[in-house]
């Protein structure tokens, strides 16, 4: 059948907008009608050649939700009609990794990932990001790339929950440990950093400063969770002082849209005693070096974590912050920023860049 779709061509150049044809799904797939598709900056990392191991041309987006049209053989759990969450990392359920409760670390999910040429169009064969290619009319997509939800969720919420939501909230909660009494610096309050607020104010942290040099999502992250916020990681210095009354930042999270290798030292002088330093941001795979402290890192007992998806279940967990939106205690609605039509993908892309949005969705209604 044909789907239009946006695809990354070249480094550097706009994304373009191409009718393709995909295949029927096979045994293990399920053809899926996208809803929505959220505007990640990973997916812009793709589009930028930060990723060098990325084969261009590929058809992007990993966050997203959709109604399943067909299903090919041997699929378990999944119906025609099913709501559905894209989750950008597979889980098999039967690997090590699945087996220990990990499945954000799924080992199968490797080679579903890396996929196939999924998509056919003028100019040759494109791959599907992840797996998956949510920024596509239609996608066919392996069944352990979708988490099923319930059909009375808004489909903008559920997408938001399929990577941005998670991956910040978790990293808070899961990565990070953000407990009672904490104090919190949140670095970078976009898609990600603001969920990450938000899980950290769930958790009971007595203060959370969000870091960011856009005012507007300063002010945005303290109507979500945050209790300061300051323009830099300087600045932010002598509020954490105060506020943890000299003792350092429980908890530093870092969730930038590109974590370049001179944010570690500063960001990792804001925390304190036996505390910690989580990283969820991307960067280009060729950096290499970050520079810090190791006297401070060792005798001071500081932990540096790298963070995947928050650490989250996909199977269990996009359910579970789906239900604490339901009771009200997780703000999605007020993460979206702005609709955008697929042709619209590049205007999208560049209030990002400017720091115009929080969150901004394709809306494929649009």
């Amino acid at each position: 059948m044909k789907t239009r779709a946006a695809v990354a061509y070249a480094v550097n150049q706009p994304w373009t907008i191409e009718e393709f044809e995909i295949a029927d799904p096979g045994p293990e797939e399920v053809l899926v009608k996208m809803s929505f598709a959220g505007l990640c900056h990973s997916d812009e990392h793709i589009r930028l050649g930060d990723f060098t191991e990325a084969v261009l041309p590929m058809v992007c987006g990993h966050e997203g939700s959709g109604v399943i049209e067909a299903v090919g053989d041997r699929v378990r759990g999944l119906e025609v009609g099913d709501h559905v969450a894209a989750s950008f990392i597979p889980s098999c359920g039967r690997c090590p990794s699945c087996a220990d409760g990990m499945q954000y670390l799924c080992d199968n999910g490797a080679e579903i990932m890396a996929g196939e040429d999924r998509f056919m169009g003028p100019n040759g064969p494109a791959k599907a990001m992840s797996g998956i290619g949510t920024f596509s009319e239609y996608a066919v997509v392996h069944e352990n790339s979708l988490v099923k939800v319930g059909d009375w969720y808004p489909l903008e919420a559920v997408a938001l929950c399929s990577c941005g939501v998670a991956t910040g909230w978790g990293t808070a909660v899961n990565v990070a440990g953000v407990s009672a009494g904490d104090t919190v610096v949140v670095i970078g309050t976009g898609g990600i950093g603001i969920n990450a607020v938000q899980g950290a104010a769930m958790a009971g942290a007595a203060n959370i400063i969000a870091v960011d040099p856009v005012e507007m999502k300063r002010e945005f992250a303290q109507s979500m969770g945050a209790t300061h916020a300051a323009a830099s990681i300087a600045e932010a210095g002598p509020l954490v002082e105060e506020l943890s009354w000299g003792r350092g930042a429980n908890q530093v999270i870092l969730t930038v849209g590109d974590a370049t290798s001179d944010l570690f030292a500063p960001a990792m002088g804001l925390v304190g005693k036996a505390g910690s330093l989580t990283l969820t941001s991307l960067s280009n795979m060729l950096q290499n070096e970050i520079s810090l402290n190791t006297v401070d890192l060792a005798m001071s007992g500081k932990h540096l974590h790298g963070s995947i998806y928050g650490y989250c279940n996909p199977r269990s967990d996009i359910p579970k912050l789906l239900r604490l939106y339901d009771q009200g205690k997780l703000k999605l609605d007020e993460l979206i920023t702005r609709r955008y039509s697929l042709d619209e993908i590049n205007e999208g892309y560049r209030a990002m860049h400017a720091g115009e949005n929080i969150r901004a969705v394709i809306d494929f209604s649009l």
